[in-house]
């Protein structure tokens, strides 16, 4: 039975996820971008949370981290490669780390590019994947840190996951991101009706995430880099994917 998950906005277009076993009541937190909604929502469902897990440094990530530990008493788990900026971890992780959320093995992914020591989360039996920034919905985080090639390798891990995972990513930027997919595929139909659902969700007050990873697979740019079609949208019909994904980034960054 796949963990119970809760999308929970924080700030202005964080957010932030809860999974729960029901059976071991074991609960578990993606990203801390601000405690207060979280713990609302924990004492909304009397679930008691067990564990923080970070996917990355960055203070809409983390900033509401401490404050969450010391109201719960929750362990803290993010990647060595990143512990020295993370708040202090309880366990750090690397790519061949797994851990367990009740009876669900957690994966530990690497995948750098908007920062060098970003790690994703698959939970393979619920169907989740929590990518943060960098699988977005519509799009792909903005490169701080890393290099395209970098961030065109880790976003082929995750569209090597199977096509019914829920991607559950770290920001309400499918709108804008989705914008900027139609001036590359303007004749995406898949994309055209996106644009139409994704409008009226937001006007209903409703998030955009999580979404299927086949969805992302028919119309985010980012991840359709090696097809013809967006080789020959940006004039680069013979080049490699990792060039192709590496010109739409930087025209994403102009958009």
């Amino acid at each position: 039975m796949a963990l119970e998950l809760v999308t929970i906005p924080c700030r202005t277009d964080n957010y932030a996820y809860l999974v729960h076993d029901a059976d071991s009541g074991q609960t578990a937190v993606i990203d801390v971008p601000d405690a207060a909604p979280i713990l609302a929502e924990l004492r909304a469902r009397g679930w008691e949370l067990s564990d923080i897990l970070i996917t990355h440094h960055h203070d809409d990530h983390i900033s509401g981290v401490q404050t969450l530990r010391e109201a719960t008493g929750a362990m803290v788990l993010g990647a060595a490669a990143d512990a020295h900026r993370l708040p202090p971890l309880d366990y750090a992780l690397t790519e061949t780390a797994s851990f367990e959320i009740g009876a669900e093995k957690v994966r530990v992914i690497d995948v750098p590019g908007h920062t060098i020591g970003h790690i994703a989360f698959h939970f393979p039996l619920s169907g989740y994947a929590f990518t943060a920034d960098s699988l977005m919905a519509g799009g792909c985080g903005r490169l701080f840190e890393g290099t395209p090639a970098q961030m065109w390798q880790s976003l082929q891990k995750l569209a090597a996951l199977p096509p019914d995972t829920l991607i559950c990513s770290g920001h309400e930027y499918t709108a804008s991101n989705l914008r900027f997919a139609a001036t590359l595929e303007p004749g995406n139909a898949a994309l055209m009706l996106r644009i139409e659902e994704v409008a009226t969700a937001r006007a209903a007050g409703r998030p955009t995430v999580p979404v299927r990873l086949q969805t992302e697979l028919d119309t985010n740019p980012f991840l359709r880099a090696g097809l013809p079609a967006l080789k020959g949208a940006v004039g680069l019909p013979d080049a490699d994917a990792a060039t192709v994904f590496a010109e739409i980034r930087a025209r994403k960054d102009r958009f």
